[in-house]
């Protein structure tokens, strides 16, 4: 059966089955049951794989995760982080890496190599630390914030060593050597710089055409070739294949498309990551390990210790309270996943020998191991070491929070949309979800919060806040899909109030036993029905909601007419116009502009982020959104009309 490579691949199949089955019942990470495969069939091993079965598939694996951490990476977030990403991140892994080198220098080491030993262990393991941080519901505690802020420069700060290492590995020396990384550096600015501009501009029009399609496969597919042919394209220029995959993701998790490109991404990620680790379990000599325990067992607490260390000296430079920066070295304490793909690439580049090379492997699966441990008692290991002390990890004011106590809109359609408009009029906060691409842009273009992505998928639910949310309305009418829907949320929070909108009741009872609370049929009044059963839920006074109701009845539905367009335009539809500083209509009044643009009509403005009532003495100003409201033929006139003046 092992003869060929079918059997092959089913036995390792049937074994990582097995290892990812026991790793998970003794609460230790999935990185150990891949590492321990990579043992057992590799040269230590049965000897089943050799490096050169195995080595573009695992690149391939490093190649999906930095396009996920591109996908993650947000320009705003980090600049609203700056403080604590680039100034205690930098100083968490400046200190450490240095003063590893230095050590390792001490003892003997060549400096190149001595280099590779510093980045290693200055890494900490993102998947881990955020693992384990978000089952316990303390990423937004402030030891939370810190750890995140440290692993966000962590991750930021492998890229420039992915392009250095292969320069270590070069012959240069001295001057030539320097010369050469310089030249590194400026190609990756200029790659950089290169796909920015090409990428901001073809990648979201790729997608848009894409996503129209509603193929899910062409999706994928798409998503794919996107990351591989940015890393191919880096690969060709002699830098890393990570690099150029990490910056199209970057490109990309601007977009609308975010939450479903990185719920698509996921499964090639996670699985081509595990390959990944295999080929790292490869590497294990354990004859070393034998012949050098003594030295491990002097390793693994030096290494942990010292750096919990230094992070909770830097953490308290810069003003955090000491049992805050201790919980945060303890969190930080092991060594990452990015240190095996540093550490293998160095062995690929001939920068590092072998023998050193798997005794950081080892320390770096040991320290893995003890990690979760370790972050589950944070709080109690700092406060046995501090003695005790005032309250510990208490949220700091202003501290930013995720969207909580929200309605999730699954469908942003004529329901879904008339449903949002009577929420916002009662401060209530909601989050709609939908697989329309033109709706989405229009909608978000017009301040809606909403997301694109596929609603039955798991990924797409915890990224919109299904645990925090209040309550669930289904607002498109999709027979089948609405049940596979219904299923997802029971599975994922059974207590959650679920509303459900449908054409007719012919599946009534058929959806309250799929896990529907509520189910309201389709049509004007049915729209105005789920209106007011959802605000009578979230506790709006019954006169309010009737007063709401008779005032839309008496305005011939006014409110349930013009919609963000999809791809079926509406008999009337709502489009979102900035106003740019040479627009005709920057200085006008809203009553100037509005003898204009008729038939269509202004329902809103929005300046700053705050929405504004359309009062007729209202001065445009440049960088005001105005939201269009008439027929889809008289759409594009009025707009060249703000915009032009004719």
């Amino acid at each position: 059966m092992l003869d060929s490579a079918l059997g092959l691949g089913l036995v390792l199949a049937l074994m990582a089955i097995l290892a990812l089955w026991l790793t998970r019942r003794l609460g230790l990470p999935p990185i150990l049951a891949w590492l321990g495969l990579g043992l057992a069939a590799g040269p230590e091993g049965l000897a089943w794989l050799g490096t050169e079965q195995i080595h573009l598939v695992a690149e391939l694996g490093i190649v999906f995760l930095m396009f996920s951490l591109g996908l993650e990476f947000s320009l705003p977030r980090l600049w609203a982080m700056r403080s604590r990403v680039f100034g205690l991140g930098s100083a968490q892994v400046g200190l450490t890496g240095v003063l590893a080198a230095l050590i390792a220098l001490a003892l003997g080491i060549e400096w190149r190599t001595a280099v590779v030993v510093g980045a290693a262990i200055a890494l900490s393991s993102t998947a881990i630390v955020l693992r384990q941080l978000d089952e316990l519901g303390w990423l937004n505690r402030r030891h939370g914030e810190l750890s995140v802020s440290v692993l966000l420069f962590q991750d930021l700060a492998v890229i420039p060593l992915l392009i250095v290492i292969p320069m270590l590995g070069s012959d240069l020396t001295g001057t030539a050597l320097m010369a050469d990384v310089g030249l590194a550096l400026l190609k990756a600015g200029a790659v950089f710089t290169a796909l920015l501009w090409a990428g901001g501009f073809l990648l979201p029009k790729i997608f848009d055409e894409v996503a129209r399609t509603r193929s899910h496969e062409l999706f994928v597919l798409t998503t794919l070739v996107v990351a591989l042919a940015t890393g191919y394209v880096t690969l060709a220029l002699g830098l890393s294949m990570a690099l150029g995959a990490f910056l199209a993701g970057m490109l990309l998790g601007e977009s609308q498309y975010r939450q479903q490109l990185e719920a698509d991404i996921r499964p090639f990620r996670d699985l081509l990551m595990g390959v990944f680790f295999v080929s790292v379990g490869m590497l294990l000599d354990l004859s070393l390990v034998v012949a050098h325990w003594p030295l491990l067992l002097v390793m693994l607490p030096c290494i942990m210790v010292v750096k919990a260390l230094l992070v909770t000296l830097v953490a308290m430079l810069s003003g955090e309270k000491s049992k805050d920066a201790l919980a945060t070295g303890v969190c930080l304490a092991q060594m990452g996943e990015f240190s095996f793909i540093l550490i293998g690439l160095a062995l690929g580049w001939q920068v590092i020998d072998s023998a050193l090379a798997n005794l950081l492997v080892v320390t770096g699966v040991l320290s893995m191991a003890l990690a979760p441990t370790l972050i589950n008692h944070c709080i109690g290991l700092a406060k046995w070491i501090l003695g005790g002390g005032d309250r510990l990890l208490s949220d700091p004011p202003g501290a930013p929070a995720a969207m909580t106590g929200h309605v999730l809109l699954l469908g942003y359609g004529r329901v879904g949309q008339t449903l949002a408009r009577f929420l916002r009029r009662e401060g209530i906060p909601y989050l709609a979800v939908d697989l329309d691409p033109v709706r989405v842009r229009e909608a978000r273009g017009g301040g809606e919060p909403v997301i694109y992505g596929d609603a039955r998928r798991s990924e797409i639910l915890t990224d919109a806040g299904l645990g925090r949310a209040k309550m669930v309305v289904v607002t498109y009418d999709n027979r089948r899909t609405i049940f596979n829907q219904l299923d997802c949320i029971r599975q994922m929070k059974p207590d959650l109030p679920v509303l459900v909108r449908t054409r007719d009741d012919t599946t009534l009872e058929a959806l309250r036993s799929a896990g529907a609370d509520q189910v309201i049929p389709e049509s004007l009044e049915g729209s105005l029905m789920l209106v007011s059963q959802v605000l009578y839920r979230l506790d709006v006074p019954l006169p309010s909601i009737l007063k709401r109701l008779e005032q839309e009845r008496r305005r011939h539905y006014r409110t349930l007419h013009g919609f963000f367009s999809g791809q079926d335009l509406a008999p009337e539809q709502l489009h979102a116009v900035v106003l740019t500083r040479d627009a005709w209509a920057v200085g006008h009044t809203l009553a100037d502009v509005g003898d204009k643009l008729a038939p269509v009509t202004v329902e809103a403005v929005r300046r700053d982020g705050v929405r504004l009532n359309p009062d007729g003495t209202l001065c445009m100003m440049v960088g005001d959104s105005l939201l269009l409201q008439g027929p889809p033929a008289k759409m594009e006139k009025a707009e060249r009309r703000l915009l032009d003046g004719y």
